[in-house]
């Protein structure tokens, strides 16, 4: 066989392989891609399940403001102060757990927040939440959404796993030297590490990693930075952004 000949075999045999190789790449690109695009409609769903269990338990609340004002009235006219002062106290306990405390100025946000927040508080984790969204962010609401979702329903599956002592969950969000600054830190127990990176702690089928690979795509997306660390009893997530208007 001509050198020649043999020359453009093996060029077209190399062709032919790199071909295979980026058809692969695409179809798993591809295959990625939708089971993220169900997994983030299975957490837009949920979110607005928790949201409105959240606002159906603040209307019953109004609902009963009526009778709560009428029964206090009573109290009153009787003049038993005692029994008035253990009342009001059990409405404002009441009140706390459905009030919506959390005002980040991005709407779709605020719902997520609570509503996560609220389950948070249920397995009686200490809060403490610091967040402002401006408006200029380069992703959409969707997107900040799955990543807040996915953040905080890490950080409630691991306080889940701990005694009640040791949950606790703390959220910064704002701006921080120019860029889009999201902090999570969460009490945290067993961490799965693989190599640099972290590993879901989520049961096998109950959507593998699929949240860590989404937080990621969106800050690649975007130009965005991920710093995810752990200490010891902490696992912390730092994510910035540049804001729209610098990128």
């Amino acid at each position: 066989m001509k050198p020649l000949m043999m020359a453009g075999i093996i060029v077209a045999m190399a062709a032919a392989a790199a071909g295979i190789i980026v058809g692969i790449r695409v179809l798993l690109i591809t295959v990625i891609d939708r089971r993220i695009a169900r997994f983030q409609s299975s957490l837009i769903e949920k979110q607005m399940t928790e949201t409105e269990n959240m606002y159906r338990q603040m209307r019953s609340w109004r609902h009963d403001y009526r009778n709560h004002i009428q029964n206090m009235k009573i109290l009153l006219s009787e003049e038993n102060y005692r029994e008035l002062d253990t009342y009001m106290e059990e409405l404002a306990r009441d009140l706390v757990t459905v009030d919506t405390v959390i005002k980040t100025g991005n709407v779709m946000a605020d719902a997520v927040l609570n509503a996560k927040l609220y389950a948070a508080k249920n397995l009686h984790v200490r809060v403490n939440v610091k967040a402002n969204i401006p408006k200029n962010l380069p992703m959409s609401d969707v997107e900040l959404c799955a990543v807040l979702g996915n953040l905080l329903d890490n950080a409630v599956e691991s306080c889940a796993r701990l005694s009640e002592e040791e949950r606790f969950i703390r959220i910064f969000i704002g701006i921080i030297k120019g860029q889009f600054y999201l902090s999570v830190q969460n009490a945290a127990g067993e961490i799965k590490r693989k190599g640099e990176g972290y590993l879901s702690t989520k049961r096998a089928g109950a959507a593998y990693g699929y949240g860590l690979f989404r937080i990621d795509r969106i800050a690649m997306k975007y130009r965005g930075f991920v710093n995810r660390k752990n200490e010891a009893g902490v696992f912390a997530t730092e994510i910035t952004f540049p804001l729209a208007e610098s990128i």
